[in-house]
């Protein structure tokens, strides 16, 4: 009843003319149907020529497309997101690069990565694809994984397509963004899309928050702790927290260990959910312990989550994923501050937002899905950050009022880890290296082949990788793709300590 209500909603608010649309929903809203509805309902009442979709990780790239090839046929639906970067390939193979898709479908779904490559870079490759945002529909989901720097730019260019090329924004998320208290946004119309949030939040609360933060628990009494639990899932901020808690867990559980980062192949993780999937729609027991990529819309419901304390939206993000369904009263989110996790690699992510988080949400103050306290967080987070008075973001600003599009292009970037695909032995063996050979072999890499190989491709932080090459652990293969050499572990994929001891992310 609550998602057909939401789904109403958003058709009528279709009605209204293009501009920019916040679209708060909760966990168990039915926000992907909603916003898919809401689209083509929008489209087709002011002759709007496509909805792009776009999404911050190719997980859940994967998962919406899935939905909406079934609201609206697989030969509607493009799916496009990351993939081989072929810039520093030999001349006689960048005619490839010529053939890759853009964006010629009635509806896309892609990554927020694609989207923001076409509107601030300069390379051909993504700018051709830049006249097809020019009167579409783009929804923006998860929209609070934007990152705080990049901010100015972004809606800066969002208000641009708006005002000046008649495209429609839908900003869709759980935990939605302060964005129109900052100057960029302030005297722009909200055309909102849910007219009562509060009380459809208060509706589908499905979660207690339990804080474990004095004394901080150590990774280990984390392990200890979860393996009492029959169905459970643990957020960590890094790839070390999560590969450290995984092998705690591993030695004292008596029941699967799974794990989810992008350490492991594409194939792999979608193998994983696949199983964590099943062994929760059978009852069966399951440990599953995840970086944060798990969290934005991935399409998992446990009884009982455990998230390493981070900001506000990533703690209310990982609550997604308990009691999703509501097959519970309440289910049970525990946050805990590990003693021994990785402090750095938690500050390197997350910044000041950490900060303002502390000073708004924990034990005696509130709940991550408290909008009044969120609202508070997120301007408090933007004045703290001062996000549109300094900083990469400003400097792109300017560059732009001054036509410096070299400039931008090289100021801009939607993440700050640069990562590179790696070609892990996972999956069909033999299908794999017929695709390596066929990458491997002048002339041979037609564009479907780096769409086939996807599935065997993880990712390292471009410095990582290097080092594993000159390790031995690696061999370049094309352009800025190599292909691993060393162990890859049966469920946390690839392992490698980095020799500086610095931790990472995803």
């Amino acid at each position: 009843m609550i998602r057909e209500q939401v789904y109403e909603e958003a058709v009528r608010a279709a009605e209204e003319p293009v501009g920019i649309f916040p679209f708060p929903a909760p966990t168990g809203a039915g926000k992907t149907i909603a916003a898919g509805g809401f689209a083509v309902e929008h489209a087709a009442r002011h002759g709007l020529r496509r909805v792009i979709v776009a999404v911050p990780y190719t997980s859940i790239t994967e998962q919406n497309a899935a939905v909406y090839r079934k609201l609206f046929g697989d030969a509607n639906v493009l799916e496009h997101h990351s993939g081989v970067n072929l810039a520093d390939v030999p001349p006689a193979l960048r005619w490839q690069r010529l053939a890759a898709e853009n964006w010629d479908a009635p509806v896309v779904v892609t990554t927020t990565v694609r989207l923001f490559e076409s509107l601030f870079s300069r390379k051909p490759s993504a700018m051709r694809k830049v006249h097809r945002l020019a009167g579409a529909v783009i929804v923006l989901d998860e929209v609070q994984s934007l990152p705080d720097p990049m901010l100015p730019p972004i809606l800066s260019a969002l208000r641009d397509l708006t005002e000046r090329f008649g495209t429609s924004v839908l900003l869709a998320s759980a935990t939605q963004p302060e964005f129109f208290s900052m100057d960029v946004f302030k005297d722009l119309h909200a055309r909102q899309v849910i007219s009562k949030p509060k009380p459809l939040y208060r509706s589908l609360e499905r979660v207690r928050y339990r804080w474990w933060c004095d004394p901080k628990p150590t990774l280990k009494d984390v392990a200890e702790r979860i393996r009492d639990e029959p169905s459970v899932l643990a957020v960590v901020n890094t790839t070390k927290d999560a590969a450290a808690l995984h092998q705690c867990l591993e030695e004292i559980a008596d029941a699967p260990v799974l794990h989810l980062s992008t350490r492991m192949a594409g194939g792999h993780r979608r193998d994983a959910l696949e199983d964590i999937r099943a062994r929760l729609a059978e009852g069966l027991r399951v440990a599953v312990v995840s970086t944060q990529l798990v969290e934005a819309g991935v399409d998992l419901d446990f009884p009982v989550v455990f998230r390493a304390y981070a900001a506000a939206e990533a703690m209310q993000q990982a609550a997604g994923r308990c009691n999703r369904n509501g097959r519970l009263e309440r289910g049970t989110v525990v946050v805990f501050d590990p003693a021994d996790g990785s402090v750095a690699g938690a500050r390197r992510v997350y910044g000041a937002a950490l900060d303002a988080t502390r000073a708004f949400f924990g034990p005696g103050l509130a709940s991550p899905d408290d909008l009044d306290a969120l609202r508070a967080y997120y301007r408090t987070r933007y004045a703290v950050k001062n996000i549109e008075g300094d900083g990469p973001g400003i400097e792109i600003q300017k560059d732009r009022a001054a036509f410096d599009f070299p400039a931008v292009a090289a100021r801009f970037k939607l993440i700050d880890e640069s990562t590179v695909p790696v070609l892990v032995p996972y999956g069909d063996d033999a299908e794999r290296e017929q695709l390596r050979k066929l990458l491997a072999t002048p002339g041979s890499a037609e564009p479907w082949v780096f769409r086939k190989i996807q599935p065997y491709l993880a990712t390292l932080p471009r410095r990582l990788a290097r080092e594993a090459v000159g390790a031995g652990l690696a061999a370049p293969l094309l352009g800025d793709l190599v292909e691993w050499h060393g162990e890859y572990h049966a469920f946390r994929g690839i392992e490698f300590a980095d020799p500086s001891g610095e931790d990472f992310v995803w």
